[in-house]
């Protein structure tokens, strides 16, 4: 089995680190999730809000209930309703608005929906994520919220080679974490995950290295 194989590789290179694997699915079947489920993934990851919940609405339902769902793509206020609640946690909260409208549609369905904040700490102009000036207040802000549960951090880093870079924004993600006091730190995709674990990643989010 493929993903067996490729998660086996992956976590030899991780080996003394102990981040939660997430299986980025958003590009493949649900006989592909099936596979990673078998392998022993329980943790999975979409991107594109409606697609997701078809996805996740044809899965049988003990699998379902022994997953857990993760949001990462950019999210518009006028998709939360259908990711909320769905998700077990939303990775890409990016904007005071968007958080304001998870805590009204997670008021209004009665539960208490976990969240990241997205940091854009490379200040990429075509990425999403707050710049880390910001943070203080958006954290403030999101503590307030009844129906919000702040559970961490998420990055998405710059696709290069220099290792060194690399290092440098993963670091600066952890000592924000940690200065926040916060338990999740979600960074790192299949050309950097290890560079990620090695600088402090809770969550790794892998996509072609496990399926490909």
């Amino acid at each position: 089995m493929t993903v067996r194989n490729n998660l086996n590789k992956v976590l030899k290179d991780i080996e003394g680190y102990s981040p939660r694997i997430i299986a980025v699915t958003k590009y493949y079947d649900i006989d592909k999730m099936m596979e990673a489920f078998q392998a022993g993934l329980r943790d999975f990851a979409e991107s594109r809000a409606l697609d997701s919940v078809e996805k996740i609405n044809k899965i049988d339902d003990t699998t379902k209930a022994q997953s857990i769902y993760h949001f990462i793509g950019h999210l518009q206020t006028n998709k939360v309703k259908y990711v909320v609640g769905l998700f077990d946690y939303i990775h890409s909260v990016d904007s005071l608005k968007v958080a304001q409208c998870i805590n009204e549609v997670a008021s209004q369905k009665g539960i208490i929906q976990k969240i990241l904040i997205q940091v854009n700490n490379a200040n990429e102009s075509q990425k999403f994520g707050i710049c880390p000036e910001q943070l203080e207040n958006l954290i403030n802000e999101v503590l307030k919220m009844e129906n919000v549960e702040l559970a961490g951090l998420m990055n998405i880093a710059p696709l290069t080679d220099d290792i060194n870079e690399l290092q440098r924004l993963f670091s600066e993600m952890n000592n924000l974490k940690e200065g926040y006091n916060l338990k999740e730190l979600s960074m790192g995709m299949s050309h950097d995950y290890k560079i990620a674990v090695e600088n402090g990643a809770t969550m790794i989010r892998l996509g072609r290295i496990l399926f490909e």
